[in-house]
């Protein structure tokens, strides 16, 4: 009963911070600006807390040490995606915020529509926001349905609606559309800030819960050890050196022979795939909203890149090694992980943090509480920002450009908010059919926002990409991810679900870039107003982004270093880091994790010189003279 006051206490106390933060936002909402980028006034650590929070969600509070747990270190390459998210976010971000000023946008679909001179990027871009927002929420929602039906075990909620999956998925999304419906992405953003704060405290003492639960630091590197010793399939196997396993990643480029499915391009891909977090059309609208863009390299490089890193790198990994330790009974006195099972026997990895965070309900049922306003908060985190910004670009690039031109500010307030509604219903639909998916289920969604590069390339760096190209490649990037995503489709055509062992976000950005390429090639028309139009946007963007002749130099170097971390750290090269005899591994840790935490703080360093070094995140030294109306 102690539990159930404590979880009741926190959890209120939480959502009443959330909608005070919607309340007030509502106040401030005058106009279109106003709620949906938050008057272009977010300052420098609101951004900060809140664009981290929302790149990092439940997914990598919940869906990341269960897969760690199922997977082993070859799935924890996976917390590059700490340097690989933000990666996105230097390459692209400074670019849109000049184009935003300059020209008054408030969605993608806006920026692209007017750039490419065409409509069918502003269906697109809100198709892919919405393909990549509910998706995306409904992970979010599902974990937080799946957090409290374990948690209320054994209270008297556990017998009720609230102690079934859907009950906690349905009572959290309430709370969001409250909060986000209200005040648009000013209350998103506010809220973010703390939710950044409890996600990353959150993961951190998970990480020594887990480590208490096997015995402390030295018992958990026995314990690592004696998986190498007492189950030889945890380690690769000499003869079959191709083979994958769960202290070490395959020896092969494509296809493990084994049947396992983390081979160097799979998990190289893999990352392409979340590099579509900061891709999506919803990040482009987080750029837009800033008043400049000096928090971009602060987030990028010191928040995400060397905060979350280390947290993922370090605590995330703890939880996820733990958990095997103690399933598999390594050490003596430790008993099995009482965790449910699905249908073929084996645990349902999503809830190796919910039973974490139970393991305190005898000694610190107070910390228990507080564990999960963590969690909540995390699975809120970026939800909360896919629906504003969703809502966003259905209400200006579908409802007032096709049907309403002259629609007034309250009207599109009044119909961004009914959006946000359809969307949530839709993500807890979604998230309730499916299943013990939770990371497959994001992998789609971040999938689909990756698709965004090659359009955000043209924008930002290659004129020469013409809107007929951009249009096809985009549509046959979609076409490859859902096939080789979708395994009834991937069926008609005689394919599984990631062919080869490329992701589908491999797939579809070959399909999407190369037939952008090609058809561009094909439909060059120099000396168009639109191709004179292109030519204008990239004046202006050289003029604003232009090193000084000192800096020049630093160009090639650091890009290749760029290259080469790509290789090493998430690539083929990484293999260089297994090792099979745990009397060799370096300080009594498997080899791997010691590989992946030095090309982490490499990562680090490159994030770094990229985006301060070469100023690609930095403000521009030249001020930017808006040209027309932002509303």
């Amino acid at each position: 009963m102690e539990k159930l006051v404590w979880l009741v206490l926190f959890t209120v106390g939480y959502w009443s911070y959330c909608i005070f933060w919607g309340i007030k936002g509502a106040r401030q909402a005058r106009t279109a600006s106003d709620y949906f980028l938050a008057g272009r006034s977010i300052g420098l650590w609101v951004f900060v807390l809140a664009a981290t929070a929302t790149s990092f969600s439940g997914w990598t509070f919940v869906g990341h040490p269960g897969t760690i747990f199922n997977v082993g270190l070859p799935y924890a390459f996976a917390s590059f995606y700490a340097i690989t998210i933000p990666f996105t976010g230097v390459m692209f971000l400074k670019r849109q915020w000049l184009l935003g000023r300059r020209y008054g946008y408030i969605t993608p679909g806006e920026m692209f529509a007017d750039y490419y001179k065409t409509d069918s990027m502003r269906l697109l871009t809100a198709l892919v926001a919405m393909i990549f927002s509910i998706p995306y929420l409904g992970i979010q929602l599902r974990a937080s349905g799946m957090l409290f039906s374990r948690l209320v075990v054994g209270t008297p909620l556990e017998q009720t609606f609230l102690g079934s999956i859907e009950g906690g998925a349905i009572l959290l999304s309430v709370v969001v559309f409250i909060y986000v419906a209200s005040g648009g992405l000013r209350s998103v953003a506010y809220v973010d800030c703390a939710q950044c704060i409890l996600l990353a405290v959150g993961i951190i003492i998970l990480g020594f819960v887990a480590l208490d639960l096997v015995g402390g630091w030295a018992a958990f590197k026995e314990g690592l050890a004696g998986l190498a010793v007492v189950k030889p399939d945890m380690v690769a196997i000499p003869t079959r050196p191709e083979s994958s396993s769960f202290l070490e990643r395959a020896g092969t480029m494509f296809l493990d022979s084994s049947g396992g499915a983390w081979t160097a391009v799979m998990i190289l891909t893999y990352m392409f795939a979340l590099m579509g977090i900061q891709s999506a059309p919803a990040f482009s609208m987080w750029a837009f909203a800033n008043k400049d863009p000096k928090p971009f390299p602060w987030q990028q490089v010191f928040a995400s890149a060397l905060a979350i890193g280390g947290i993922m790198f370090v605590f995330t990994a703890i939880q996820g090694l733990s958990g095997s330790i103690l399933f598999h009974e390594i050490l003596d006195g430790t008993e099995k992980l009482g965790l449910p099972t699905n249908e073929a026997g084996k645990p349902i990895t999503d809830y190796l943090v919910p039973y974490l965070i139970g393991s305190l309900e005898q000694n610190y049922p107070w910390l228990l509480g507080l564990l999960c306003v963590c969690a909540l908060a995390a699975m809120q985190s970026t939800g909360a920002a896919y629906m504003s910004t969703a809502s966003g670009i259905i209400t200006r690039d579908i409802y007032r450009h096709f049907f309403y031109k002259s629609v007034t500010h309250s009207t599109q307030l009044l119909v961004g908010r009914l959006t946000v509604f359809i969307i949530v219903v839709m993500a807890l639909m979604v998230g309730l059919a499916s299943g013990d998916l939770l990371v497959l289920l994001g992998g789609a969604a971040v999938s689909y926002g990756f698709q965004m590069w090659p359009a955000l390339l043209g924008i930002c760096f290659f004129r020469w990409f013409t809107p007929k190209g951009v249009v096809a490649g985009l549509i046959a990037g979609i076409i490859a991810v859902t096939f080789t995503y979708v395994t009834q489709l991937g069926g008609l055509i005689g394919i599984g679900r990631y062919p080869l062992t490329i992701h589908s976000a491999g797939w579809g950005i070959l399909f999407n870039l190369g037939t952008c390429l090609l058809v561009s090639s094909l439909t060059q028309a120099r000396g168009s107003d639109g191709a004179r139009h292109r030519g204008e946007s990239h004046d202006f963007l050289r003029e604003h982004t232009r090193l000084a002749p000192a800096t020049q130099r630093w160009k090639k170097p650091v890009w290749a270093l760029v290259v080469i971390w790509f290789l090493c750290a998430i690539g083929p090269f990484a293999v260089l880091g297994n090792e099979s005899n745990p009397a060799a591994w370096s300080f009594g840790i498997p080899t791997l994790w010691v590989w992946q935490v030095v090309w982490w703080i490499i990562g680090v360093i490159m994030m770094y010189l990229l985006a301060f070094k070469l100023e690609m995140s930095t403000v521009p030294k030249t001020e930017v003279k808006a040209l027309v109306d932002p509303d």
